[in-house]
């Protein structure tokens, strides 16, 4: 579109404008092209159980563990045009999904950010669901929209034409005038990317609203079912609309800002979280009372206000527990903990151990969880 100004004939729009999602946060998917990775600063993750948050704001869904695996940029392939990462999915080996099995990547967005949906009433909003994806696979896809009470679901399927190619797809949705969709804190939206489905919950009719919890379409490629397959996702965009218009580029301070919203660290943004990470960038400090005493440290608080009260864990610098550190002294303190943990801050109190002398620096990394 091309917007010209003119001191005599005003301004003058050619093209289509799309005011519905055209002005403001467009794109209601956050980390959208994939450039925050504050848990795992770009290392291969294999996750284990249900719910393990990869890259930031991303989930995995997952009925049986080490299936595959997730990483930014997986395999060093060039991205799409326009971006610099990508989400990685390999699988890591050749599992035949049961009927009640499920493998999937999801974004949970917040209720507040979707309210203006109007969903669950008359007059529910058009939205369209845009991406770039490459596989190994060809054939069709699947996933799905829903709600959190899982009894709103929508599949939908996409088709991969040529392997090992960047292809982008979209996906336009009839808001839905039923059902409870959730405007506050929780979860208001997921958006679900199927990677592998059994029958019970992945046999859906693509392009209609159901009352029960689908969330892929019968038939869709399985990406778990083949050993080393690949599946690649950048550029998500979910915004209001029947079309999907540009997408919605953001400074990288405001990306990292909004993931902050549901997880936060202590670390340098290309540190992982982990113990023993063998630096003490970053950490929270306070000064010693003396050996074997009860100390508490100022409150820590956040660069950004979380959804909810976080949950703290905290990292030894140097050693493989959870304690803090005695810098000077080389030693480890003991029963470290938070305490008034709340959506602003918190306080972190511990025991010094034997050798800690006074006004020596103890120090902690630190996460704090807040996601949906």
């Amino acid at each position: 579109m091309t917007i010209a100004i003119s001191g005599t004939n005003g301004i003058t729009l050619d093209g289509q404008f799309n005011s519905a999602s055209s002005m403001g946060f467009k794109n209601r998917i956050i980390n959208s092209a994939m450039v925050i990775d504050q848990r795992n600063a770009g290392a291969s993750v294999t996750p284990t159980t249900d719910n393990t948050y990869t890259l930031d704001r991303y989930i995995t869904a997952l009925s049986q563990s080490s299936k595959f695996s997730v990483q930014q940029n997986a395999g060093s392939v060039t991205p799409p045009a326009g971006f610099n990462n990508y989400l990685g999915v390999t699988s890591l080996s050749a599992y035949s999904v049961l009927a009640g099995d499920y493998f999937a990547i999801q974004q949970r967005i917040e209720g507040f950010n979707t309210l203006d949906f109007g969903w669950g009433a008359a007059g529910a909003s058009t939205v369209t669901l845009s991406f770039w994806v490459r596989s190994s696979l060809t054939g069709t896809f699947g996933g799905c929209l829903a709600n959190s009470a899982f009894n709103r679901s929508y599949p939908f399927s996409y088709t991969i034409s040529s392997a090992n190619t960047w292809e982008q797809k979209t996906i336009t949705v009839a808001g839905d005038t039923s059902g409870t969709w959730l405007k506050t804190n929780g979860i208001g939206i997921r958006v679900n990317f199927a990677l592998g489905y059994g029958a019970t919950y992945g046999n859906g009719t693509a392009g209609a609203w159901v009352g029960s919890d689908l969330e892929s379409v019968t038939g869709a490629t399985s990406v778990v079912g083949t050993n080393g397959a690949t599946w690649y996702v950048t550029g998500v965009q979910l915004e209001k609309g029947s079309t999907a218009t540009s997408f919605d580029y953001r400074p990288y301070g405001t990306e990292l800002a909004l993931c902050q919203r549901y997880f936060e660290k202590s670390f340098d943004i290309g540190t992982a979280v982990a113990q023993n990470s063998g630096t003490y960038n970053g950490t929270a400090v306070a000064s010693s009372p003396g050996a074997l005493s009860g100390m508490t440290f100022g409150d820590t608080r956040y660069k950004v206000n979380k959804r909810n009260a976080a949950t703290v864990t905290f990292y030894n610098p140097v050693a493989a527990n959870a304690f803090a550190r005695d810098q000077n002294g080389g030693v480890n303190c003991t029963a470290t903990s938070a305490w008034m943990a709340g959506e602003s801050a918190f306080g972190i109190s511990a025991s010094t151990p034997a050798g800690s002398g006074a006004t020596n620096r103890i120090a902690v990394h630190w996460s704090a969880d807040s996601e949906l």
